[in-house]
């Protein structure tokens, strides 16, 4: 017979569990005779006295459709028999519960081992419930499981479970029992949360349970017990949507009532609860369905009805970046933007805080510590307690981390490098931690304690390179030590290399050792050699052992540009005090110089220099203007400040306002008066964004200052608006502005940022009783989240208007989103899904809704509008769908085919200086610098400038002569290609015959029936064609520049960075586009270059096939859960050499007769120095202006 699989078999099809035990035994009349006398229903009893009863309930499970059974064990561990009596039976008792399961199922059905909790809670602090060590549960897990291995179950199921720390305990139990048995089971895992917040009972949400078990490698995750399947919606849908592993849904029948007799009643009927289970497959690629509490075979009869029989499962999705989890939560491993900071004052090496608060036993003291990290920034916490005074590292390393896990959202790494005190650590904290560290200094035997350790509690290691020679001082060491160090860890441990950080090593620049001069290049340059040559591994730095001993001035900027240049360079953590650090750009010219030459050792006298230009820095006096608000009155000042956008005095005048009229008033009269005045010229065209932003800022400060005065201004509101932009969409800026106007005209803004999911979108606005809902999106791919997000309100029953933005949508788009349930239902969403085209609609829109007779006015209107849309007549074409292949476009197949300059794939050099000529400055003053609108002498006026405001072109040109954030980077492949149908199949250019990918394209449904593949030689034509493929990027930094701006109200500058940042990516890439034409030898305008997220191409989850081909982890680029690329500031694209090349979408475009000129920018109006006043067109056929709208939308 062969073997059962279960794991095949839940990744092939829905399977059904069984019910619960204990509501199936209430149809048989059992005395405590049955029970062997106990007092109470002891159900593993049973086992010994009545298997007939248990056996019975099994076969009544199987005969309703299960397909799974667990055995009669749940409380079948020692602990829990020994409050009956029983604890010596505990081997019996297991081996036979799934002796009696295995007879009922047979020998086609399988057989799950229950394991449940034991009472205990080794997380907490309880001096009862948390009075059991790691190492007894884990032999008291194993007892059980050893009986159940040997019984003949053909899974363990691990459920109910309450505390993190016993799920991993009871993991490494199972797993002994594997090993003394000889037989490997899979492990699925069962969580319970509580109905009110979704948490388990500890405080551990359902991400960190994922990351934590993850990491444990088990092979199935999902819920049990404590709530219906409604109260599990939300981990459920994250599950569905985010978990590599097969996914269960065990619910009780509702949430349990009590009965008029005291009994326990659950309510939910066979129906209602397989309807929603069914919906959580369809919905949320549940694979793993059954009942708990409650059930019995009649919801597990309606359960196999509603799922039916051999229903074919999903794909699960692909593994996302590394996280780790504290008992809270979980956090990616490397940070956007980079650095991840790891907090390094628990340490007792580093702090006499820390160091005085461990040796007085101190540790309310220490946890204080971590959480003051924690609100300074900290992501991680560094916890290190070895003392010279005390012997009992193990211990208090034990306690600490206990402590900081109760209290601390961040997970923690564990900094030691004795073996015995890392495991203490591992087997208390709950989470997926980091081991702080290995090296090699006394040979590789600690090394092979450590890491097995590490893999076997899922924790990420850090390795320093030091070997037996010493500490690698050059970039050639630390790469030779790390590469050894992968071998041993990676290679033949089976750590993976994405857990795997290196610490380069640190050496301090200010002794004047002459033998530690080049020592901190050699380190940027390590990162840079490790990231390029072992792309998956992590780096990580101390980074103030770079500025040991001088004083606290030098020493800040030494380790802000120090770190400056190692995250360029690629460092992923940096164990630094944020509070210390400042943005390498706020540095003055002259100090970033001196410390620059230190850092790269550019001169013998570098530190000499350094030392001495700050112990000679003194004051320097500041020239102040002439104020022109003397003799206003405070209102008609502030009235000025705002108007004229001037920050300086502002506070000064709120004060004398205050005074003169009130602080109310100053708020509601003057102050929000203003900010409409500013609104409503920028309507008018009267006033550019910029100038808005600007205005906004004074604004932000002024409302700073008056918050002296009010009670926090409490009850001044107009609104609270909870704002994010759609899970998958990494761009920001739009959504910044809505947040901007909205916080500056009154409202509450909560702003959960970008790349949200829709129920944490909805759980900010449940939670802070938000007056509507904001959803911006830049693309056609990641705007669908907008309806995912109103259907989800709607089936909730939740009444949150919703506004929608971003340059991917459309007003039609806001009015089909109306309805829910689309076309299958006349069902609306009462509470209204409102389009805003810009900030300012969004702000006219959220005034309407905060009035009652305006709110209710504008719903009937868009509510009417949504029917007459509904309502009209819609050709049926009954076009073919977009994947239809049978066709092909008139696109020549006789065309030349270019020699490409070299087939395989390169990094390519960059001059930023090369890249000047090739920005749209049409787009970019246009669209993102707001100049949309302006025309004739303003136009002129906008883009040359005046005595009294920067115009663009000298703004461009000083930004672009100032900036040091850019950093471009770009990667070019050539690729022997033919088109098959609608897939263009990419071959191995060493070996033409091989196929690497197929990149999947749609095709027009009428019109020429082009598909993007028919730009190539088709597949029989016996020819190889060539596709360049291409990714540019200019980097992270500034991402984090914008972040840093918008965190210190600097929306002006931001927004003028953010246009830059993007435009330059779109240069970059309009550049390489242009060398790829260079390096074809055809014309310059010739062929088209198409991005992922537009119509030619919609599809972003091709991006993955991208990269495996490109290899754009080398130069920094990473794909989001949503397939968008990041740093945000970069794209991706394929070029089509084909004359007759053109951009199309799905409803548009035709295939021109010959050879149709692209657009180019260099040597061109559209980048010169006064671009067309003619506002550029998104509808047309230039993809890259379409996109460049896109990106400056005001809500995308």
């Amino acid at each position: 017979m062969a073997e059962r699989d279960y794991i095949a078999a839940v990744r092939e099809r829905v399977v059904v569990f069984d019910g619960g035990m204990g509501a199936t035994l209430e149809q048989f009349d059992l005395t405590q005779e049955d029970y062997g006398g106990l007092q109470g229903k002891c159900h593993e009893a049973l086992i010994l006295n009545r298997p007939d009863v248990i056996e019975g309930v099994h076969a009544s499970m199987l005969e309703a459709g299960a397909e799974v059974v667990e055995t009669d064990s749940f409380q079948g561990s020692r602990l829990k028999l020994e409050e009956w009596g029983l604890g010596e039976h505990t081997l019996e008792i297991n081996t036979k519960a799934a002796e009696i399961a295995r007879k009922a199922a047979g020998p086609d059905r399988f057989v799950a081992g229950s394991i449940g909790p034991t009472g205990f809670l080794p997380a907490s602090t309880d001096p009862t419930l948390g009075d059991i060590s790691f190492g007894r549960l884990a032999e008291v897990f194993a007892e059980q499981a050893t009986g159940l291995v040997n019984g003949g179950a053909d899974l363990i199921i691990i459920e109910t479970a309450q505390d993190i720390l016993e799920v991993k305990a009871a993991i490494f139990g199972a797993r002994q029992a594997f090993k003394e048995t000889g037989k490997k089971l899979p492990l699925q895992i069962s969580v319970s949360l509580l109905p009110n917040g979704g948490k388990m009972l500890l405080g551990t949400d359902i991400q960190s349970v994922l990351t934590t078990l993850t990491a444990l490698d088990v092979d199935v995750v999902g819920l049990n017990c404590s709530t219906g399947p409604e109260d599990m919606r939300d981990a459920i849908r994250f599950l569905g949507e985010t978990s590599t592993l097969p996914v269960h849904c065990i619910p009780n029948a509702g949430l349990p009532l009590q009965g008029p007799d005291g009994e326990t009643i659950f309510p939910e009927e066979p129906g209602p609860l397989a309807a929603t289970l069914g919906e959580f497959v369809e919905r949320y690629s549940v694979g793993i369905v059954g009942g708990c509490c409650g059930t019995n075979p009649d919801h597990i009869r309606a359960i196999r009805e509603r799922v039916g029989e051999n229903r074919a499962t999903s794909a699960r999705p692909a593994p996302g970046p590394i996280e780790l989890s504290s008992m809270m939560t979980s956090t990616p491993l490397v940070q956007e933007p980079r650095p991840t900071l790891v907090g390094e004052r628990v340490n007792s090496q580093g702090s006499k805080k820390a160091k005085e608060l461990l040796l007085a036993d101190d540790y309310d003291g220490l946890v204080q510590v971590a959480e003051d990290q924690v609100e300074g920034g900290a992501h991680l916490l560094d916890v290190c307690v070895a003392l010279t005074e005390r012997q009992d590292e193990d211990d208090q390393m034990s306690a600490v981390v206990k402590r900081v896990s109760l209290t601390q959202p961040a997970p923690i790494q564990v900094d030691s490098t004795e073996p015995e005190v890392i495991k203490a650590a591992l087997e208390t904290i709950p989470g997926r931690a980091i081991v702080n560290s290995i090296n090699l200094e006394a040979g590789r035997a600690k090394a092979d304690i450590v890491v097995p350790l590490a893999k076997e509690h899922g924790a990420a290691l850090i390795a320093l390179t030091i070997d037996e020679v010493g500490m690698a001082k050059t970039a050639d060491r630390k790469v030779e030590i790390a590469k050894r160090i992968v071998e041993i860890a990676c290679d033949e441990h089976g750590l993976d290399r994405e857990a795997l950080i290196f610490d380069l090593l640190t050496f301090t620049l200010t002794t004047g050792d002459e033998e530690w001069r080049p020592s901190a290049v050699e380190t940027i340059e390590g990162i840079r050699r490790l990231k390029a040559e072992l792309p998956e591994v992590k780096t990580s730095l101390g980074v103030s052992n770079v500025s040991f001993g001088v004083s606290p001035r030098p020493r800040a900027v030494l380790n802000s540009v120090f770190l400056h240049h190692c995250v360029e360079a690629g460092l992923d953590l940096a164990m630094v005090n944020p509070n210390h650090i400042t943005p390498y750009g706020e540095i003055p010219d002259e100090e970033r110089e001196l410390t620059d030459d230190l850092v790269f050792n550019r001169a013998p006298d570098a530190l000499e220099k350094f030392i001495a230009y700050f112990e000679s820095k003194g004051a320097e006096a500041e020239t102040e203007a002439a104020d022109p608000t003397v003799g206003m009155e405070p209102e008609e000042a502030l009235h000025w400040h705002i108007l004229r956008r001037k920050k300086d005095g502002v506070e000064d005048w709120i004060d004398k306002s205050v005074e003169k009229i009130g602080a109310v008033p100053t708020l509601n009269q003057v102050l929000l008066p203003a900010m409409k005045e500013v609104g409503d010229k920028f309507g008018a065209g009267e006033l550019i964004l910029p100038f808005v932003l600007q205005s906004a800022e004074v604004m932000k400060r002024a409302v700073s200052r008056l918050e002296n005065y009010l009670d926090r201004i409490d009850g001044h509101t107009k609104g609270k608006v909870v704002i994010a932009t759609v899970f998958g969409d990494v761009h920001d800026i739009g959504k910044s502005l809505v947040n901007t106007i909205l916080t500056n005209n009154g409202y509450t803004v909560i702003d959960l940022g970008k790349q949200v999911p829709v129920d944490a979108i909805i759980d900010a606005a449940v939670e802070n009783e938000a007056d509507a809902i904001g959803l911006s999106a830049l693309l056609v791919s990641t705007s669908k989240q907008m309806p995912t997000c109103v259907g989800e309100l709607h089936q909730r029953g939740l009444d949150f208007p919703v506004l929608i933005g971003g340059a991917a949508i459309n007003r039609d788009f806001g009015r089909r989103t109306l309805y829910p349930k689309g076309r299958e239902s006349d069902e609306i969403y009462a509470p209204g899904v409102f389009y805003c085209k810009d900030a300012f609609q969004g702000l006219d829109t959220m005034d309407a809704l905060v009035d009652a007779e305006a709110r209710a006015s504008l719903v009937d209107r868009i509510r009417s509008e949504a029917k007459t849309l509904r309502e009209k007549p819609v050709v049926d074409e009954n076009l073919p769908p977009t994947t239809d292949s049978s066709v092909r476009s008139k696109a020549a197949t006789d065309n030349p085919i270019p020699t490409a300059p070299y087939l395989g794939v390169r990094d390519v050099e960059v001059d930023l200086e090369d890249v000047f000529p090739y920005l749209d400055r049409h787009v970019l003053f246009k669209l993102h610098w707001g100049g949309k609108g302006i025309k004739g002498e303003a136009w002129r006026e906008l883009v040359e400038g005046t005595a009294e405001e920067e115009g663009f072109v000298p703004r461009l040109e000083r930004m672009w002569r100032e900036q040091d954030y850019l950093h471009p980077k770009a990667r070019l492949g050539y690729f022997p290609c033919n088109s098959d149908g609608n897939e263009l199949v990419v071959f191995d250019p060493g070996n033409p015959d091989v196929e690497l990918e197929r990149l999947v394209f749609p095709r027009q449904p009428k019109h020429d029936r082009i598909c993007l593949a028919d730009f190539y030689r088709p597949l029989e034509s016996g020819e190889r064609d060539v596709v360049a493929l291409q990714g540019v990027t200019v980097g992270a930094e500034v991402t984090e520049l914008m972040d840093r701006l918008g965190a210190e109200g600097e929306v002006t500058e931001q927004y003028y960075t953010h246009g830059l940042g993007v435009q330059s990516a779109e240069g970059l890439a309009e550049w390489l586009h242009s060398e790829v034409r260079r390096g074809l030898a055809i014309p310059l305008d010739q062929g088209r270059r198409y991005s992922w997220g537009y119509p030619a191409c919609p599809d972003q989850s091709e991006h993955e096939k991208v990269w495996r081909l490109l290899g754009l982890e080398s130069i920094g680029m990473t794909l989001s859960g949503g397939y968008a690329v990041m740093p945000e500031q970069s794209t991706v694209a394929i070029v089509a050499h084909h004359p007759q090349a053109v951009y199309f979408g799905m409803k548009s475009g035709f295939i021109p007769e010959g050879k149709t000129a692209d657009e180019l920018i260099a040597g061109t109006e559209r980048g010169g120095d006064l671009p067309p006043e003619e506002d550029p067109s998104s509808d047309g056929g230039d993809e890259d202006a379409a996109k460049a709208e896109s990106a400056a939308g005001p809500v995308g």
